[in-house]
């Protein structure tokens, strides 16, 4: 799908890599919804780039509809889904404080994978009943996993296992909407430039970049940006999890 003149609605747009991806798309053309917590920055990044800023928490039916109305009332009814919206905890399953809180593992399963699968569903409803463009295509979804889904860390559980749920539910999905003419992959990013990483020393951002193979430095957003529009543009890439990572394997700690 060539984005140029439809609309798309990336979740966490206002930083990191939704703001990127939201970024790139306006670039090509498109009209773009920012739907993000922190609806302020993504009010500013709107601005930008001609679109609009609506705030949205992906874990709740209400604020996800809402986005999507959003974005049709004033845009357009979106063809495309980017989810970026995510947090990342580090906690371990049993620590010097006693065993990781279910209370904080529920949360973060709740927004990075419940909030995907929220957010998929609700536009994926809206999208088939749109026009078929060519090859049939309704839409397109993009969604963010991680390498700790394959490669999970010393207190990643929490992380690991919602990324590994996005990770899983990617081909199921794929095939589900396959009738309505949806397509979708998730990307898969190693170690990013995102603002959690940016609040560390650039001496710990240069050490952790080195222990990528090749390229031995962290990821830019707009490289994960430039994945996102080419997924939404190459009609074949459908089902698929897409590791974005330098060859890097990440090691236990």
């Amino acid at each position: 799908m060539n984005p140029s003149g439809h609309v798309a609605l990336v979740t966490g747009g206002g930083s990191g890599l939704g703001e990127a991806t939201a970024r790139a798309l306006a670039a090509r053309g498109a009209k773009v919804a920012l739907a993000d917590i922190q609806v302020e920055r993504a009010t500013q990044v709107a601005e930008e780039i001609g679109g609009i800023a609506v705030k949205c928490d992906v874990t709740s039916e209400e604020d996800g509809q809402a986005a999507i109305l959003a974005a049709a009332e004033k845009l357009g009814a979106p063809r495309i889904l980017v989810n970026c919206a995510g947090i990342a905890v580090a906690v371990k399953t049993v620590g010097k404080d006693g065993p990781h809180s279910l209370d904080l593992y529920r949360k973060v399963i709740e927004i990075n994978l419940l909030g995907t699968f929220n957010m998929i569903r609700l536009f994926a409803a809206a999208a088939q009943d749109l026009d078929p463009l060519e090859g049939g295509e309704r839409g397109v979804i993009v969604n963010t996993a991680s390498v700790a889904a394959f490669d999970g860390q010393v207190g990643q559980v929490a992380y690991s296992a919602s990324k590994g749920g996005v990770v899983g539910m990617t081909l199921p999905i794929a095939r589900d909407l396959s009738r309505s003419g949806i397509r979708v992959c998730t990307i898969a990013p190693g170690i990013f430039k995102t603002p959690m990483m940016a609040g560390l020393p650039e001496d710990a951002q240069a050490s952790l970049g080195q222990q990528v193979p090749f390229p031995p430095r962290l990821g830019e957003p707009s490289e994960y940006a430039q994945l996102a529009c080419h997924i939404v543009e190459n009609q074949m890439l459908n089902g698929e999890t897409i590791r974005l990572d330098g060859a890097i394997r990440m090691a236990p700690r």
